[in-house]
């Protein structure tokens, strides 16, 4: 026989669902918003959440959408025109500098983080005089913590980055960074190295930035291997080669080696970076010993 307790939980359930039910759809349901992983994609669908007044959003990437009972599916095309609106506005809105660290952590690729940015977003159009250092709003803190994470590996990077002359004529270098900061480095790059056709291929992401003389664009080896004739794109030519055997023995000659001296090595320059760096590679590729 079941108890007048129990009666009484079973007949609040029943009586809660009902009134749950006859809520409005729109206030219940979740609307999640798939793109394609691009910032252009991602500020497509800000635009969208704002135009179609979506008042519970969710965006997210394809390969992560979990489908819920209460919740609907729209895939977003992405818009640039309807991006380049967003981007502009959060611009005028945030300062230059606001929106840039709202990029560049977008480039975390650290999961949630696009939740992160339109709960700041939100904020930020619901803010009169919006500014992107209050950090009383933890979202804000947030953004700017993880975007400060974002550019000390897009400084690292600029720093150890090691091109090899390849039988093709032009610069390559292989990186594989914890952040996607690779088009955050090609100004600095295009800068340095104006007037050398170079590629940087992030193998982590499979893409990279190949700078022309004129332009830098974004590529695919798959896609572009017979446009860029990158066939044998890991072969050095000789004469690099020789330098490249050069400066490994001057490094390994010097007392740079000491355990006091590979102590400041790592706090520098942590172990995960030495494989770009030349000097380093063969030593990188050696099982370390313990240093007492």
């Amino acid at each position: 026989m079941v108890s007048e307790k129990l009666k009484t939980i079973v007949s609040g359930f029943f009586n809660a669902s009902f009134r749950i039910l006859i809520i409005p759809k729109s206030k219940i349901m979740k609307t999640t918003l798939l793109y394609d992983g691009t910032f252009d994609g991602f500020l497509t669908a800000v635009y969208q959440v704002f135009e179609e007044k979506i008042d519970q959003a969710e965006i997210v990437r394809p390969k992560y959408y979990q489908p819920e009972m209460f919740s609907t599916c729209k895939e977003i095309s992405t818009n640039t025109k309807k991006s380049k609106r967003v981007w502009n506005s959060l611009v005028m809105k945030t300062s230059k500098a606001g929106a840039y660290e709202l990029y560049k952590t977008f480039l975390s690729e650290i999961k949630g983080v696009e939740a992160l940015l339109l709960r700041y977003i939100i904020y930020v159009y619901s803010t009169e005089s919006f500014n992107h250092t209050d950090y009383s709003n933890n979202d804000v803190l947030r953004v700017s913590q993880v975007a400060r994470m974002v550019h000390r590996e897009k400084q690292r990077l600029e720093a150890l980055v090691r091109f090899q002359l390849t039988k093709d004529g032009f610069y390559f270098a292989s990186v594989e960074p914890d952040f996607n900061v690779v088009p955050l480095i090609a100004k600095h790059f295009k800068q340095k190295y104006a007037d050398q056709r170079w590629l940087i291929y992030d193998f982590k992401r499979n893409y990279g930035i190949y700078y022309n003389l004129e332009s830098v664009e974004r590529i695919r080896i798959e896609e572009d291997l017979n446009t860029l004739k990158l066939t044998g794109h890991h072969s050095i030519s000789n004469k690099k080669e020789e330098e490249k055997d050069l400066r490994i023995n001057y490094f390994q000659d010097t007392p740079v080696n000491s355990g006091k001296k590979i102590k400041l090595h790592k706090r520098h320059i942590p172990k995960r970076y030495w494989k770009y760096i030349t000097e380093k590679q063969q030593e990188f590729k050696k099982p370390s010993n313990k240093i007492s």
